[in-house]
């Protein structure tokens, strides 16, 4: 690779493709996941777990829609592995193909009542897929703009892989929105819910076209031609084992400036639903409509508070973010307990902004952690692990505690915990605002990181 290749990575169009590709790819798989967890909330109760009773099923239909969560690490560090021995393109194009596929699938698994208990383990096994493709994307997508970004406006631009998630949760929670209003009950259970899974297959085909036309990262570029210029070539590399080994604190940093953003965004986002529909007796429409609203304000907020980084640093908009979060919850559940479809929707677009001060910034605030020679795998092991921690849990967690005390206060004490980690966390990690992540510049004296807190 000649510094031609690299300058070409890093012209203001590559860049704009980057920006866009990440983008679209993103949000297109964050569809595809979330999708399954409105699903999850809403009829995989009744389709895979009928034989429960409601709130047992909906708890082994949550379990599902944790076993992804649980895979995405395994796709971390795969996804990591090839991304930083043979670049981040092709590894993004795979993780989309993966994801696509296998939500067409799920979209088509019979359901219990036909072929009985292959139902319930078809829909695990596509489920552990759609989590390993998933737990390979993220870092990716934020390294692809990142990687090329100004050091000045990494933080904004970063942020639209960020904006993946709230697009992708607008479009699931709108299409599943318009079905449950155009369908009766039954429709709905029978065969509605389907369409949005099988309709992926065209999310895939646009994904694949888009991802296409995006160059390698030119950070990736110049390692690669460091490492060729070498008289003595190094041994094979495994960048799981290097993160592991020479960033391990950072790695757990990325779990503890995260972990309270996912507990909050999943309590909006899942546990609402099922919280909306059956502890408050309302329609799933109310939900899914304050869902739309929510991740609509969301996909503002990101951008927003990721620029007032570039300006004030990653650390002083975490602990914003986290404040609001704890301050929120105490209003958040008398909102919901009104049965007001207004006040349910700004309970969670107010939870939602406050959680975007967190989430906005941590594709830039992550990478920036991290040297080149293993940045997707540190990124994608630390993003993914906090998932496990915090998304996957919060829906079972808030659920049993509600069921267990029949009281919001222990929700709200536990979401106050994880916003509480959030904070300590950020305290003791460095900023990096400005920061110069080519590999070149990583090692200087006067472009490197200082390690204090």
């Amino acid at each position: 690779m000649s510094k031609s290749t690299t300058a070409k990575a890093s012209t203001p169009t590559s860049l704009k493709k980057a920006v866009i590709g990440s983008m679209v790819g993103t949000s297109l798989e964050w569809y595809d996941f979330f999708l399954y967890g409105s699903a999850a909330a809403l009829v995989f109760n009744h389709v895979f777990f009928p034989s429960f009773n409601p709130v047992v099923g909906t708890l082994l239909a949550l379990a599902t829609f944790s076993i992804g969560f649980i895979a995405r690490p395994i796709g971390g560090v795969i996804a990591g592995h090839f991304g930083d021995r043979i670049g981040r393109k092709n590894v993004l194009l795979a993780t989309l193909l993966v994801m696509g596929g296998t939500t067409v699938a799920i979209g088509l698994i019979p359901s219990y009542d036909t072929i009985g208990i292959a139902a319930p383990i078809i829909l695990i096994l596509l489920r552990v897929l759609q989590g390993i493709a998933l737990g390979g994307e993220w870092a990716g997508g934020a390294l692809m703009i990142a990687e090329r970004a100004p050091d000045a406006r990494r933080g904004f631009l970063t942020s639209f892989v960020q904006v993946g998630v709230p697009i992708g949760t607008l479009l699931s929670a709108a299409v599943l929105f318009i079905l449950s209003a155009l369908l009766n009950e039954g429709q709905f259970l029978s065969w509605g819910w389907r369409l949005p899974f099988v309709l992926s297959i065209l999310v895939v085909i646009l994904g694949v076209y888009i991802r296409r036309q995006v160059s390698e990262s030119p950070a990736f570029i110049a390692l690669s031609e460091v490492e060729d210029s070498k008289a003595e070539p190094e041994a094979k590399r495994v960048p799981i084992i290097e993160v592991l080994k020479e960033q391990p604190f950072d790695v757990l940093r990325v779990v503890g400036i995260r972990v309270g953003g996912d507990i909050v965004y999943y309590t909006c986002a899942t546990f609402m639903l099922t919280y909306v529909a059956q502890h408050l007796g309302l329609p799933r429409s109310i939900g899914l409509l304050a869902s739309v609203i929510g991740a609509g304000f969301q996909i503002v907020a990101c951008p927003g508070f990721a620029r007032l980084s570039d300006r004030f640093g990653r650390r002083p908009v975490t602990i914003f973010g986290a404040v609001g979060c704890m301050v929120w919850v105490f209003a958040f559940f008398p909102l919901m307990n009104t049965r007001s479809t207004t006040l349910i929707v700004i309970a969670v677009v107010t939870g939602l902004i406050f959680q975007a001060a967190m989430y906005g910034v941590q594709a830039a605030w992550i990478c920036e952690l991290f040297d080149t020679k293993h940045r997707y795998s540190g990124a994608s092991i630390g993003y993914q692990l906090s998932g496990v921690v915090g998304g996957s849990l919060a829906p079972i967690i808030a659920l049993s505690l509600l069921a267990t005390f029949d009281s919001t206060v222990p929700v709200q004490l536990y979401i106050v915990l994880g916003c509480v980690i959030v904070m300590l966390t950020a305290l003791a990690t460095r900023e990096t605002r400005g920061i110069n992540i080519m590999p070149q510049a990583q090692h200087s004296p006067n472009n490197s990181v200082s390690p204090s807190v």
